[in-house]
């Protein structure tokens, strides 16, 4: 198991922020980076495509600036997901835009594509690809992914149903390259679970939700602090994927959250999930389950803090009784 050269001592926790639909964005990835772990956003947060680019720009400058200011901390690598699915319209565009920015770490999402992982490495980018099962980590490394994201059960959003400890062991069995576990990390303790289980890196999201600089409705972020595992909803009703969901979300939007009927797969749009009349993800609000970690919104740096204090003590106490 070894971590790209890219993110070698560039790291304060093994971690990187997963992309979270809507909610990040330039502000969220610059305190994530900055904080010392990678920061993410999907590329199709930024509407229109033109300001895709605006964002790269903004994130770039304020992290060089931060490297000149502190150069005994310098900033951690930033990431952008990039969804591969035939429903993205956009993809050749902003595949272009990521090699104009030489976008250091690419996470793909929805299908693997050699031909997109050869572009993106053949500037010296890395690509992680999210997978929920095996089978899956087979393709994405046969596509030639440098890295896996294994997106366990109570993962937020769109995740899959396998025990981290299963799929962790599944993959390990024969991939020795950069893996990532996500699936419920809200503490310092799951962090170093994740790594005991055979994972380089976790992969959080949910928790930064209820942060300062995410791109989120208040109300969103509150119901982030005031739920738990038992209020996330496992559904495929909303994007054709199955994914989880805050309960209080689903009710709020009129509907029964016991008795959520099944969507066809074929039915994804990702693109029109961002339209005025769509409801997934803004009105219909993704969680892990994780969240019982979270009792208040933070900025994203305190958040971190909390993070790295929680890992440190983790790491000293376990030390001492294994």
């Amino acid at each position: 198991m070894s971590l790209p050269p890219l993110l070698e001592n560039r790291l304060r926790l093994p971690v990187v922020a997963a992309p979270l639909f809507i909610v990040s964005g330039p502000d969220l990835v610059i305190a994530q980076c900055s904080s010392g772990i990678v920061g993410s956003f999907p590329s199709l947060n930024a509407r229109p495509q033109h300001v895709f680019r605006e964002w790269l720009v903004r994130i770039t400058d304020a992290l060089e600036k931060h490297d000149i200011d502190h150069p005994d901390k310098p900033a951690a690598p930033f990431a952008v997901n990039l969804i591969v699915h035939k429903s993205n319209s956009r993809l050749e565009e902003d595949l272009d835009t990521i090699v104009e920015f030489k976008v250091p770490i690419v996470i793909t999402s929805l299908g693997a594509r050699a031909d997109v992982n050869e572009t993106i490495q053949s500037y010296g980018g890395i690509v992680f690809h999210d997978v929920i099962d095996n089978n899956f980590a087979k393709k994405a490394i046969s596509k030639h992914a440098d890295g896996l994201i294994a997106v366990a059960s109570g993962a937020g959003g769109h995740a899959g149903t396998q025990s981290p400890f299963a799929l962790v062991q599944e993959i390990r069995d024969w991939f020795d390259g950069p893996l990532l576990l996500s699936g419920s990390i809200a503490h310092g303790r799951s962090i170093l679970a994740a790594k005991a289980t055979g994972a380089d890196l976790a992969y959080i999201g949910s928790a930064f939700i209820a942060t300062h600089e995410a791109n989120a409705d208040i109300r969103y972020k509150q119901m982030i602090v005031e739920s738990a595992a038992a209020d996330i909803v496992y559904s495929n009703l909303f994007t054709g994927v199955h994914g989880n969901y805050l309960r209080g979300s689903i009710t709020a939007s009129g509907l029964d959250p016991d008795k959520l009927a099944k969507s066809d797969p074929s039915a994804m749009n990702f693109e029109a999930e961002l339209s005025s009349e769509a409801k997934p993800w803004r009105d219909i609000w993704g969680s892990g389950q994780g969240i019982g970690a979270i009792s208040s919104v933070l900025s994203a740096a305190e958040l971190i803090d909390r993070l790295s204090n929680e890992y440190q003590e983790a790491r000293t106490r376990f030390a001492l009784h294994i």
